[in-house]
């Protein structure tokens, strides 16, 4: 098939040649011929002009066009090229003189048939010359151009897909490392044997069921993302019993709002995960709020001064999936004043950048 169609392109490039050059004969026809009434002499002198421009355009096109002035040698093919029109002048005169002595016995009378001087004939020739190499040099130029729309296609889709396998390969980080803390937290209970397990369990399969089959899909409610939240937190209450004091205050008007899944986790659970309990309580701070487009999120949590809560595999995975969903549509400011560690994250809402299975 491949075959068919490579054989297919090459009959279609040489009947367009072909058509090109049966279009140049005509030209001579009506250019030597103008106001002669010795059609039949004209159309065979056409014949003697056409193997030399044939050959000079295509040592042009085929030869000196490609080797030179398309790799920058313009000086090369200047000097050949003045080469070329001198050996041309040479064999069009040749031309000239053998077609007007061979069909000398079709002359009628004492006049030329030919209505232009030799002058005129040989810049005839380089006329057409012309045109044939600025059509070649037209037609090299679409091509590259097509090339270089085709190389930026598929360099556009090489990066798509490494963006895709990238985002894949942060969400699997970020399964595996949420499943590990809260299992943890059951596991410490279960051996307690407390009669908070079957509750935290709940909820864990709560977050599983998120887990799998939300995570998939390119976007989730700002709803649903918050409920996911809700159950994590009401799962850590349950391990920190009168040691937690969360605050979750959110907005009413972003029913509306649909952002990444498993956006928001990461800072809660880095806040659990980093916060220290002071003065016998840990306190978490978490706020949804919206101007216009804008979605903030701000999350507030007690820790130790010497405390660098900025590490670690959560907050490395959503920065690096932020940079590529929300490409210059989001700012992230995550700082440690005293015993307090704050995250604030804005995204414009509208500049979630579409990427397939993300």
């Amino acid at each position: 098939m491949l075959k068919q169609i490579k054989i297919g392109k090459l009959l279609f490039k040489c009947a367009i040649h072909i058509l090109f050059w049966l279009v140049v004969y005509f030209f001579y026809n009506y250019f030597l011929g103008y106001g002669s009434e010795n059609i039949e002499y004209v159309t065979r002198f056409s014949l003697f002009l056409m193997p030399v421009t044939i050959v000079v355009s295509y040592v042009f096109l085929g030869y000196l066009i490609p080797r030179f002035l398309l790799v920058n040698k313009q000086g090369l093919f200047i000097l050949y090229s003045i080469y070329t029109l001198i050996i041309s002048y040479f064999f069009i005169s040749i031309s000239i003189l053998y077609g007007s002595i061979l069909l000398n016995h079709l002359r009628v009378d004492s006049s030329s048939p030919l209505t232009k001087t030799f002058l005129f004939i040989v810049l005839g020739v380089y006329f057409v010359v012309f045109i044939a190499i600025t059509i070649g040099l037209l037609m090299n130029n679409y091509k590259s151009l097509v090339k270089n729309e085709d190389l930026k296609n598929k360099i556009l889709q090489t990066q798509l897909q490494l963006k895709e396998q990238e985002l894949k390969m942060l969400k699997m980080q970020i399964h595996p490392h949420f499943l590990f803390n809260s299992l943890n937290t059951i596991y410490g209970f279960a051996l307690k044997k407390a009669d908070e397990a079957p509750e935290m369990i709940l909820k864990l399969s709560n977050l599983l069921d998120y887990i799998l089959y939300q995570i998939e899909k390119p976007t989730v409610s700002l709803e649903n993302e918050i409920n996911h939240l809700e159950d994590y937190i009401s799962l850590e209450k349950l391990r920190f019993h009168d040691t937690l004091e969360v605050s979750f205050l959110k907005e009413d008007k972003i029913s509306d709002i649909y952002i990444a899944p498993m956006l928001l986790i990461p800072f809660v659970e880095n806040s659990f995960k980093h916060g220290a309990i002071i003065d016998g309580c840990l306190r978490i701070a978490i706020a949804v709020k919206r101007e216009k487009e804008t979605l903030i999120f701000e999350v507030e949590n007690s820790v130790l001064e010497n405390t660098n809560s900025t590490n670690g595999i959560g907050l490395e995975n959503i920065t690096k999936r932020l940079k590529m969903l929300y490409p210059n549509a989001y700012t992230l400011e995550i700082k440690q004043i005293n015993k307090l560690f704050k995250v604030q994250l804005t995204i414009n809402v509208n500049g979630l950048k579409t990427l397939k299975h993300v």
